[in-house]
């Protein structure tokens, strides 16, 4: 299936989906959180992707917690979470044909787009992503979702559940 994107950061940009949604991914990328999920849980302080839910399916929107303008209040832990993308483009973390970067990756990755060159990219990151977690394990009792806070929203907003 052709998707033809049409929002305020592409025109015109064609890509293919090939697997199907949810399923077929790199064996080493396992996200435990789908984007309706992080959506749902609020992500991204609610401004993100607001102008591209054409691209995507109308129920990851449903029940997600969006804003016209960032709102720390609509993250899951209530706090601000993020920085401009001028700041990710020098950092060189914004790269291929996702201008916003890692999040809209996985969800064109989640309905089956395949870029090998830019996948293998992106789950690699990912994948360094994860020792956060350790160090909220490290310094955190069980549960204890006011510790870490900053770190647990980033792991939200990274596919790994926060609430551990």
């Amino acid at each position: 299936m052709e998707i033809v994107v049409q929002d305020r950061m592409q025109s015109g940009y064609r890509y293919q989906r090939v697997a199907a949604p949810g399923e077929d991914f790199d064996a080493d990328f396992a996200p435990e959180m789908s984007p309706r999920q992080m959506l749902e849980l609020g992500v991204f302080e609610g401004k993100y992707m607001t102008d591209c839910q054409s691209e995507f399916p109308t129920n990851w929107y449903e029940n997600a917690r969006q804003s016209e303008h960032a709102d720390p209040s609509q993250n899951a832990f209530g706090l601000k979470s993020r920085m401009p993308l001028s700041h990710w483009r020098e950092k060189g973390w914004i790269f291929g044909p996702d201008p916003r970067g890692w999040f809209q990756w996985y969800c064109r990755y989640w309905m089956g787009r395949r870029l090998p060159a830019v996948d293998t990219a992106q789950i690699k990151r990912w994948r360094a992503f994860s020792r956060h977690r350790g160090q909220i394990r490290a310094n955190c009792g069980p549960m204890d979702l006011d510790c870490r806070p900053r770190q647990r929203q980033a792991l939200l907003q990274w596919a790994y559940d926060p609430f551990f």
